[in-house]
């Protein structure tokens, strides 16, 4: 389908999915997330794509926040009903079962950091600042920003940034977790590029056992994890991709994975 807001490409196995509201500095109002919910649906059900990008178009911002004019005139119901669109679409990236890098040029901010932060990778530039400012709209974070920061970064680190406002900047996310790599501003589309070639060229079926027995895995009891993930382990050697990475092992050259 063609989006409003959104701009969709495919590079070989890479789908990159662009926020593309630059006046806005990619702002998150409903149209786009309900754009976003089926831009990642169809990856999900894209046998042909195996890695998901996501970036914000322009070069000020990855995502600012919400749109704040269509928040302010919100009304209770209207705004849960907003919050759980937001977190149903952010779920899905989470659960997606192929990884999705997060591409963070400038601000993430608010919604911007929540659904940088349901992405399996984020990489930032040095010039990227992430935060949760809410509270300075008499707010609070509603699209899972709490939950996946306290688990992320930990409760002191999810007290300060929601609880005060500020935003912190690339070296800061990375020593809290909130960015996997930082690097210069014109190094960041290679290092993207690179990662996500990296794993579209992995065993399909053993990237997703993977998101699975962390994402899912990691939300339950010790003993319940360890069994799902000695299920995930058994499930993986069903695959013709698993007997392919042994064999290229054991001849040593480099696997050819194919999905099956």
């Amino acid at each position: 389908m063609a989006f409003r807001n959104l701009i969709s490409s495919d590079r070989g196995a890479v789908r990159s999915i662009t926020i593309n509201r630059p006046d806005k500095l990619n702002a998150l109002n409903r149209e786009t997330i309900n754009e976003l919910q089926i831009a990642f649906d169809q990856a999900r059900h894209d046998d042909s794509v195996r890695v998901v990008v996501l970036a914000g178009a322009g070069e000020k911002a990855f995502v600012a926040g919400a749109d704040i004019a269509e928040l302010s005139a919100i009304t209770p119901i209207q705004a849960q009903t907003f919050s759980r669109a937001g977190q149903r679409m952010m779920r899905t990236i989470e659960l997606l079962g192929k990884p999705v890098i997060a591409r963070i040029q400038g601000f993430a901010l608010g919604g911007g950091l929540e659904i940088a932060m349901s992405c399996h990778l984020r990489v930032g530039s040095e010039k990227a600042r992430l935060g949760l400012p809410e509270i300075s709209l008499g707010l609070l974070p509603g699209f899972g920003g709490t939950q996946r920061l306290l688990r992320l970064a930990g409760r002191p680190a999810a007290l300060e940034l929601c609880l005060l406002g500020q935003s912190v900047d690339a070296v800061r996310a990375h020593q809290l977790g909130l960015l996997n790599r930082v690097v210069a501003v014109d190094a960041l589309d290679d290092e993207v590029n690179a990662l996500a070639d990296q794993l579209a060229a992995s065993a399909p079926h053993a990237l997703a056992g993977i998101l699975d027995a962390i994402l899912v895995g990691g939300e339950c009891p010790f003993a319940e994890a360890m069994d799902f993930e000695s299920k995930a382990f058994a499930l993986t050697c069903t695959t013709e991709d698993m007997r392919e990475g042994t064999r290229a092992f054991l001849e040593r050259r480099k696997p050819a994975f194919t999905g099956n």
